[in-house]
C-alpha cells in the first residue's frame, strides 16, 4: 500500500521497518528478517522518505546508516511505539473501572507535602488514572466540585449540606494570630481588640470562587488589606511583617517556635474551624470509579486525615 502522508508514513509497522534496517546495517538483511524481497524492502523506505521529504539513509555509505533525520525519526518513535503500547493498556484498564482521570481540588490550607505522598502511593497501585491537582481557596474548593471541574474536594467548610454532594469528616484547624517580631503589634503586651487591628493591614487569602467576590474573614471595616493567592504567601508576608492576620497553627508552629512569628492574644472568641472533603454522590456504590474510591478509602485512615491538615514543613 502505497504512503502518501506524513501521518501515514509514521505507522507502527513503517517505523518497526525503518528500526530493523538500522539496527542491521542492510537493507538486504531487513528484509530477510522481515519476509521481503530486497526491492520491495527498498520501495518502502523511499516512500516513506518521499512522504516525510526526507532522507532517512546515506546511501553512500556500504551500510544503510542513518542520517541525522533518521537518526531524530527512531528517537522519536520509539517514544510513539512506547505511547501507543501505554494507550493500549491505558484503554484495556480504564474499562474495568478506573477512570482515565481523576481531578483534586485541594484548598490552599491543605498540606502539599502530604498530598504529594497519597499521589506517590496512588502511582505505585499501577493505576491507569490520570491525576490533576486544583489549587483552590475557600469556597472556590467545593465550587470546583459542584461545577464539575473536580471529583474530588479536600478542605471544604464542614457545615456544607447539598443533595447532590456527599461529604465526610477531615477535622480540626486551629488559628492563631501571629505578627513577624519586628511588627509593631508585636510590642503590644495587652490582648488585642478591634481599635488595635484596625488600624494595621491585614494579609487575606483570596476566594477562588468563579462567583462574585468570595468569602473573606476577620477583616474589619477601614481596614487595608493585602491580598494574596494561597496560605502559603500569606504565611511569607506575615513574615516579612507586611500585614497581621490568623494562620493555621500547623503552618505558623515551625516559624513560631523559630521565633520568626509571634503569637498574640486577641478579644476574639478560638478561632477553630471544620473542614471536611467532599464528592458527588453516585446512585450506587457500583458508579464509584476505582481511583475516586482509592482516595476515599485513604481518607478514612485518622492517620491521613490528620497529615492532611498538620504535616507542614518548612520549605
Amino acid at each position: 500500500m502505497a504512503t502518501h502522508t506524513p501521518r501515514s508514513a509514521l505507522s507502527p509497522e513503517n517505523l518497526g521497518l525503518l528500526e530493523t534496517v538500522a539496527r542491521l546495517g542492510s537493507m538486504a538483511a531487513a528484509a530477510r528478517e522481515l519476509g521481503m524481497v530486497p526491492s520491495a524492502l527498498t520501495y518502502r523506505v523511499r516512500l516513506i522518505e518521499d512522504a516525510l521529504d526526507v532522507l532517512l539513509f546515506d546511501r553512500s555509505a556500504r551500510r544503510a546508516q542513518l542520517t541525522p533525520a533518521g537518526a531524530e525519526l527512531l528517537r522519536a518513535g520509539q517514544y510513539l511505539l512506547g505511547e501507543l503500547d501505554a494507550v493500549a493498556q491505558r484503554v484495556k484498564r480504564v474499562a474495568t473501572g478506573w477512570e482515565p482521570q481523576l481531578t483534586i481540588a485541594a484548598d490552599a490550607i491543605m498540606a502539599r507535602g502530604t498530598l504529594f505522598e497519597l499521589c506517590e502511593a496512588f502511582y505505585a497501585t499501577g493505576a491507569p488514572t490520570r491525576l490533576k491537582l486544583r489549587a483552590e481557596t475557600l469556597s472556590g474548593t467545593l465550587e470546583a466540585l459542584q461545577n464539575g471541574l473536580a471529583d474530588l474536594a479536600l478542605g471544604v467548610f464542614a457545615e456544607v449540606s447539598l443533595p447532590d454532594i456527599q461529604t465526610a469528616p477531615l477535622g480540626q484547624m486551629r488559628f492563631v494570630f501571629a505578627v513577624a517580631p519586628h511588627h509593631a503589634l508585636a510590642a503590644l503586651e495587652h490582648s488585642l481588640c478591634d481599635d488595635d487591628l484596625r488600624h494595621h493591614r491585614a494579609v487575606a487569602v483570596a476566594d477562588s470562587t468563579q462567583r462574585g467576590n468570595g468569602q473573606s474573614f476577620n477583616i474589619l471595616p477601614g481596614q487595608d488589606v493585602l491580598t494574596v493567592p494561597t496560605m502559603q504567601h500569606k504565611l511569607e508576608a506575615q513574615l516579612r511583617g507586611l500585614g497581621c492576620g490568623f494562620l493555621p497553627l500547623p503552618l505558623a508552629q515551625p516559624y513560631i517556635t523559630a521565633g520568626h512569628l509571634v503569637v498574640k492574644a486577641v478579644q476574639r472568641p478560638n478561632h477553630v474551624i471544620r473542614l471536611a472533603y467532599a464528592w458527588r454522590r453516585s446512585r450506587n456504590a457500583a458508579d464509584t470509579g476505582q481511583a475516586l474510591r482509592w482516595w476515599l478509602d485513604r481518607l478514612q485512615h485518622p492517620t491521613t486525615r490528620s497529615a492532611l491538615l498538620e504535616n507542614h514543613h518548612l520549605g
